[in-house]
């Protein structure tokens, strides 16, 4: 699956993309692949209260199923001005 950083996450990570192959079975197992994988993903992903999670374009949980699900974005909580 493709997973997608924006702004701070992607500045950690050092990356904007990538394909991910993963046996997570949701978001939260994602992430916790993710932040075994090296030192930039645990700094990215150490706190997801700060994150938000689209699957497929839509706005979703961290508990939601990967089942099916082609893009993951992770970014910042947005904010209106």
């Amino acid at each position: 699956m493709n997973v997608m950083y924006f702004a701070w996450v992607r500045e950690r990570i050092g990356v904007p993309s990538e394909d991910v192959q993963t046996t997570a079975a949701t978001v939260a197992d994602l992430v916790e692949e993710l932040r075994n994988r090296e030192n930039r993903y645990a700094a990215a992903f150490a706190d997801v209260s700060a994150l938000r999670v689209a699957l497929d374009q839509e706005l979703s949980d961290f508990d939601a199923p990967l089942a099916g699900v082609r893009e993951v974005a992770f970014f910042p909580p947005m904010t209106g001005g």
